[in-house]
């Protein structure tokens, strides 16, 4: 299947009234480019272990509207099929409007291309392979071990799907030891920030009684599925809420108050120090916080987060450019 790619280079200030207006002439789904800063919510919906690098706002944007080709070289615009000129000329008409409106609409140039269809979804599995982490063995559904000669303590099958987390970041293997230094068969684990579940899913197979995960993403709950039947967990030890222990007070008391024995977060260090007053309500007397996420210089910080909240910090630990601070609740 073949696709045309409709371009609009404008305005960061026009591009939602442009991709409003496109909307009545039948464009849905528009791709944005831009470099307007990340706003705080934003930030916190991001589920990677640094938020990216960008450059500084200029004010221009890029909108990519796609639209499928069918066999005989038209666009499928809802039920009607129409010309690659006929597009642009009702998206030039669009442009004209809105700048006449007193929109700084920029270039409002129109570039057209062909793209073919790939498989989003499931291209980026090129990219991953298995791995070790110590005595584990982390593999996804579509490989076989590779050597026979070495025999891994534990088989961790992982399909991250569209939620993030493979356990091949530092920052999640740093998580992993600590949860294992820590870990007893009475263990009741909290995962904040769970992604496809690889942290909780990992602690239950190593032993741990139970685990509760929190996260944003919708896309969690079904990769944490796959991955729970995939390695042979029963569901009924994992319970998935979604929504931000931070402030959403539904969540928190859906979690727990004093319950549970580690608390383990792989996030950022400007969401985790936010985080920790709320995290520490969760943790039992005793309980060890177990922090990770965070770029070589900004342990300090959370871990004076820590401190300001009522734990002991028992150990920063590093791999690479990244940092895992570890506190405990006093008795």
């Amino acid at each position: 299947m073949k696709w045309m790619r409709f371009r609009v280079r404008t305005t960061a200030q026009a591009e939602d009234i442009l991709i409003s207006e496109m909307q009545d002439i039948g464009l849905d789904g528009a791709q944005i480019e831009d470099n307007v800063p990340l706003t705080t919510a934003e930030k916190e919906q991001m589920f990677v272990d640094i938020l990216p690098e960008t450059p500084e706002d200029d004010g221009r944007a890029v909108l990519s509207f796609f639209l499928e080709e069918a066999e005989d070289g038209s666009l499928v615009v809802g039920e009607e099929n129409r010309t690659p000129d006929q597009i642009r000329e009702q998206m030039a008409a669009v442009i004209d409007q809105v700048r006449s409106w007193g929109v700084e609409v920029g270039d409002g140039t129109i570039s057209v291309d062909e793209t073919e269809d790939l498989d989003w979804i499931n291209n980026w599995k090129q990219y991953f392979h298995q791995f070790w982490i110590d005595d584990i063995l982390v593999i996804p559904s579509w490989e076989e071990p590779e050597s026979e000669s070495r025999k891994p303590r534990l088989v961790l099958h992982i399909d991250p799907g569209t939620a993030f987390g493979t356990g091949m970041h530092e920052t999640t293997q740093l998580c992993i030891r600590q949860i294992r230094e820590y870990l007893t068969p009475e263990t009741r684990i909290l995962d904040i920030g769970t992604g496809s579940g690889i942290l909780a899913i990992l602690a239950l197979m190593l032993g741990a009684s139970s685990a509760v995960g929190t996260d944003l993403d919708p896309c969690a709950p079904p990769a944490i599925a796959d991955n729970m039947e995939n390695n042979g967990v029963d569901p009924a030890r994992f319970q998935v809420i979604l929504g931000n222990l931070i402030d959403d007070r539904q969540v928190q008391d859906q979690v727990g108050y004093g319950q549970y024995d580690i608390v383990v977060a792989n996030i950022l260090a400007d969401v985790l120090i936010p985080l920790t007053p709320a995290a520490v309500k969760c943790m039992k007397p005793g309980a060890v916080f177990i922090t990770s996420g965070i770029i070589e210089g900004r342990e300090q910080d959370v871990a004076k987060a820590m401190q300001m909240a009522g734990l002991t910090v028992t150990g920063i630990t590093a791999q690479g450019e990244w940092r895992c601070v570890t506190g405990v609740r006093p008795l």
